[in-house]
């Protein structure tokens, strides 16, 4: 596997068409049953509005640094302009359609204790005449991406979906599909098909062997002239069949909280990998890692680079490979957490050689909110601040080595000579909810803290684990 592509996940150029919806949550605690009826009483605390649908797989794609667009069918009320806020919130370029006779597809579902209650839909199916007007705006569109995936919930607004692939092929763009029609001689052209295992049964894919499995895999896409198809199996993992090849990938979450969305986090995770110029077989490697990691989360989960180089880490530990996500896209993930209300930690050092006070003391600063960021200074500020002789290990292997803590989620360089070899001008962009510094300094004494005490944050300072320091460290070595 070619590690070296994931730095080009921004390459991707993905168009989603499909089914866009509003998936609404209510939040709330039951410890009652209702006097009116056998159900419980839900009092409600906490209200959420995601993207669903179609639009949870252009988020998925947009969370993983993908460059997407979006077409759907939104309805002319409130739903619909909540769902392109979100939208907009998410940078997905979103150009919905809005039809004055039916509603945005929503989705409600009440929460509690971890579990769903239960779930109401309000939904009328668009018609043919709706999808053509997405097929026009298509058209438009279309020069604009390299790989076009559709999300069929079979709500109609892919309706005319084979006069869609037909205009997609003829522009030489690769097409992916998500079905829901038992009838795959729809998505006739497709490049590539994600059915689970339900889907394919009902197509008339065969189970009762692996060998049946494959072969009626094969009669399907042949009949349906499609190039490949992508089983998703739930514990048995996925399989990637074609005409000549199969390649069986095993299930990476054993612990189960939630599979909405997972067949989601599947098909944008392989459109982003093969933008990013893998091939099939390792795209869908890593599209099985992100599926394990996405059902590990409740609700329509997202998965981000930064979760998906963790996960290879352990995949691929024996080969001595990594992924670190490039320095240059860890700022929109920061925003990204923002937005879904997660508190930001901040600290920074240099961290030049690794030791058990590094260790507990970024543990610690990571237990203060949701997400740690460690502001790394660069060899040539090293270099100013500890002598020549300085840094030990160079940027890229300590930020490596950082980044491999469960404590850390993204990793910045500093220290051009103009920032004085502070952090403040970082900060000052990152604007966390909690700055954090260990050692013997007063809250006055500490870079950005004016700013982060300014925006409403806090400021805290920690003790460093006796006895530990990379000098004493570096000491010891030479005597």
């Amino acid at each position: 596997m070619d590690l070296g592509l994931l730095k080009n996940l921004s390459q991707a150029k993905i168009l989603v068409v499909g089914d866009v919806m509003l998936d609404r949550y209510w939040h709330g605690d039951s410890g009652r049953i209702s006097p009116e009826a056998p159900v419980p009483i839900v009092k409600v605390s906490k209200f959420e509005d995601k993207a669903g649908g179609a639009a949870n797989v252009a988020k998925n794609i947009a969370r993983l640094d993908g460059k997407v667009g979006l077409l759907g069918l939104i309805g002319e009320d409130e739903s619909g302009q909540i769902l392109e806020a979100i939208l907009s919130s998410e940078h997905i370029d979103s150009q919905l359609v809005s039809v004055c006779d039916l509603p945005t597809i929503s989705k409600m579902r009440v929460i509690s204790r971890h579990q769903q209650v239960v779930r109401l839909d309000l939904e009328e199916t668009f018609t043919e005449q709706h999808s053509q007007l997405l097929l026009n705006r298509l058209a438009l569109v279309l020069e604009n991406y390299d790989y076009v995936l559709f999300s069929d919930y079979n709500k109609g607004s892919l309706s005319v979906i084979q006069q869609m692939i037909d205009v997609v092929k003829k522009a030489n763009k690769i097409v992916l599909v998500d079905p829901k029609s038992s009838d795959l001689t729809l998505y006739r052209g497709a490049d590539f098909i994600t059915p689970n295992l339900n889907e394919f049964k009902l197509a008339g894919g065969k189970t009762d062997s692996e060998q049946n499995l494959t072969d009626s895999a094969r009669q399907l896409i042949f009949n349906a002239g499609i190039a490949a198809m992508l089983l998703t199996r739930s514990e048995q993992g996925m399989s990637l069949i074609t005409a000549t090849e199969k390649h069986d990938f095993p299930a990476q979450q054993l612990e189960v909280s939630d599979v909405t969305g997972a067949g989601d986090t599947v098909i944008a995770t392989l459109a982003v990998m093969l933008g990013a110029g893998m091939d099939a077989k390792d795209a869908v490697e890593i599209a099985n890692l992100a599926a394990g990691i996405a059902v590990s989360k409740l609700g329509a989960a997202t998965v981000s680079p930064e979760e998906l180089s963790r996960k290879l880490g352990q995949y691929l530990q024996q080969t001595g490979e990594h992924y670190q996500t490039p320095f240059d896209d860890v700022l929109q993930h920061i925003e990204f957490a923002k937005q879904n209300g997660e508190k930001i930690v901040f600290t920074n050092g240099c961290f030049d050689i690794l030791h058990a006070g590094h260790v507990r003391y970024l543990a610690q600063a990571k237990a203060r909110g949701d997400r740690l960021v460690v502001g790394l200074n660069n060899d040539q500020s090293i270099t100013r601040l500890k002598g020549p002789e300085r840094p030990i290990n160079p940027l890229e292997e300590r930020a490596m080595v950082l980044s491999a803590l469960a404590s850390v989620d993204w990793v910045i360089p500093f220290g051009s000579e103009d920032e004085n070899d502070t952090p403040a001008k970082l900060i000052e962009q990152i604007s966390p909810d909690i700055l954090v510094k260990g050692g013997d300094y007063t809250v006055e004494q500490i870079a950005g803290a004016e700013h982060v005490l300014r925006h409403g944050g806090k400021v805290e300072v920690l003790e460093f684990l006796d006895g530990c320091s990379t000098s004493k460290v570096i000491s010891k070595i030479k005597a």
